[in-house]
């Protein structure tokens, strides 16, 4: 006796219309909590950037997102050693990116990155992507860090300048 087989549904194909949300409801989703611009870096994208498909290679989205969060932790003065000589700094929990527009070769990154309500020990950050000179946006993702002391291998309470910078 032959056993009964499940049934597969044919689900239909999405249809990609630029400009339109990839998932739509998941965009929207992502940045509904309040948030604080708090930099904004301007990365040239680099030949070197680019993959065989000749866009930006997707893991290079996620450097930008990190190039631009190291400058703003680095202008608050924030990272390195606390009063008792402790290294302290920030350690990346979760990382996501939502692509939605191609980057390419020529041209200039504009990361804007934002922070939302912080917990404890740790913030989550959302950044923007865009070209610089257009208001298009080609991705948004963030970051969830936990802030470490890296002397003692676990989580401390956010520097005050950090906290003061975050939504309430």
């Amino acid at each position: 006796m032959l056993s009964r087989l499940p049934v597969f549904r044919v689900i239909p194909k999405w249809n990609y219309n630029p400009g339109s949300e990839v998932f739509p409801g998941f965009r929207r989703n992502l940045m509904t909590k309040p948030r604080n611009l708090v930099h904004v870096e301007n990365i040239p994208i680099r030949w070197g950037d680019m993959d065989a498909m000749g866009h930006v290679n997707n893991t290079v989205y996620f450097r930008y997102m990190e190039q631009a969060r190291i400058a703003w932790l680095d202008a608050t003065g924030c990272r390195g050693v606390d009063g008792r000589g402790h290294r302290m700094g920030p350690v990346i929990v979760t990382a996501n990116c939502t692509f939605i527009r191609q980057l390419v070769y020529p041209g200039t990154v504009e990361v804007k990155t934002f922070v939302e309500p912080a917990g404890r020990t740790s913030m989550q950050t959302a950044c923007e992507l865009r070209m610089a000179g257009d208001d298009a946006l080609y991705a948004e993702g963030g970051a969830k860090i936990v802030w470490m002391d890296y002397s003692e291998g676990k989580s401390c309470p956010l520097p005050e300048p950090l906290r003061a910078l975050c939504p309430v």
